[in-house]
């Protein structure tokens, strides 16, 4: 979640979260079309204690997602360019002993759908054939004129994020 932040921080109208699920890997993939980082910052984000942040003196977002990334056995990758946006890709030993649960995921792409006002966050997740897709803007068009902030319509996404996960028998073992 706090990726997305970066994202939602740098001024992003559109962020991709992809979970990829493979035999031995799991990939977790940030997009967006926000402002970008220049040279040195792309260095300097993996120090925890650089922050482009006023609120407080120390980033941990990307210092922590590459940590356990490297200690599964895998690996981050982080990409921008100046007015493009950013793509951060962490690959984790699925199965490593080390690997960090993944949390509540339908509630926290729920809360991230609708708790973002203006930027439209396409969540996927896929496992070898089986993929779910859900985008804010397919949110928007169904729900018409009501406002996708309420509770309970982020209530209905996590349900519906979790009922679509199990049918189509994707866990994060």
């Amino acid at each position: 979640m706090d990726i997305v932040q970066n994202s939602v921080r740098a001024k992003a109208a559109n962020v991709e979260l992809s979970i990829v699920i493979e035999e031995q890997w799991l990939t977790i993939s940030v997009k967006d079309d926000g402002t970008g980082m220049d040279e040195e910052t792309l260095k300097s984000v993996s120090d925890p204690f650089y922050t482009s942040r006023t609120t407080r003196k120390v980033g941990m977002g990307i210092p922590l997602i590459l940590q356990n990334a490297e200690l599964t056995d895998g690996q981050m990758t982080l990409e921008s360019k100046i007015g493009e946006g950013t793509i951060l890709t962490a690959k984790f030993g699925r199965l490593h002993i080390d690997r960090p649960p993944m949390g509540d995921l339908a509630s926290t792409a729920a809360m991230m759908m609708t708790g973002n006002d203006g930027v439209n966050l396409q969540f996927e997740v896929k496992r070898g054939e089986d993929e779910f897709a859900i985008s804010t803007n397919e949110v928007k068009e169904v729900m018409g004129d009501m406002d996708i902030r309420l509770p309970k319509v982020t209530s209905f996404l996590k349900e519906m994020i979790e009922e679509n996960l199990k049918e189509l028998k994707i866990e994060f073992d």
